[in-house]
């Protein structure tokens, strides 16, 4: 029995195991703090993402329930037919106020 001892003790495998093994628990925790994180977008129920908002390569994720679509921008402008809807300015701070248009009968 006393030669199991000395090999177990003098092994410097039995050592990086260990670390391997501490490394592996520090991962672990890390991965679940980040996959309970609350500033995590997609721990809502509909959630809505612009990546590269303006970008000829802007990406919408939209998230409703357990459904979650993308579209990706093809970069042209596009047209249609329509009719007004409103005015919108920008203020001093640089925010948006829309102003629907009134219904009008005639």
């Amino acid at each position: 029995m006393k030669l199991l001892d000395e090999d177990e003790t003098n092994n410097p495998a039995l050592s990086v195991v260990n670390l391997v093994d501490v490394f592996l628990v520090l991962i672990a925790a890390l991965l679940i703090a980040i996959a309970q994180n609350p500033m995590n977008p997609f721990l809502q129920e509909n959630v809505t993402v612009i990546k590269n908002a303006g970008e000829p390569d802007m990406e919408m994720v939209i998230k409703n329930g357990n459904t979650i679509e993308t579209y990706t921008s093809s970069g042209e402008v596009g047209t249609g037919d329509g009719v007004k809807a409103g005015v919108a300015y920008k203020m001093a701070d640089g925010s948006l106020v829309y102003v629907p248009e009134s219904q009008r009968h005639q």
